[in-house]
């Protein structure tokens, strides 16, 4: 029973938010060989200005084991 959580900077549209729902649902149903109806998606919009605070230090830089596909920016130059 995959659930994903999106979390990404604040301005897609809700039909942005429909379709990448959709394409994530399809990826995990044809790579895990799991049921449509098992997966579940949700996405968190949050601020640019909170992104370092709420996103990156606790969710990519506190789990660095847990990130598969590393960001291509650094919040601390």
């Amino acid at each position: 029973m995959p659930h994903l959580i999106l979390k990404m900077v604040s301005g897609r549209t809700e039909t942005q938010k429909r379709t990448v729902a959709e394409r994530l649902t399809k990826v995990i149903v044809e790579t895990l060989g799991v049921d449509e109806g098992s997966v579940s998606v949700a996405i968190e919009d949050v601020a640019m200005a909170d992104w370092t605070e709420s996103v990156y230090v606790p969710d990519i830089q506190a789990k660095p084991d847990a990130i598969y596909k590393k960001p291509g920016y650094d919040p601390f130059p």
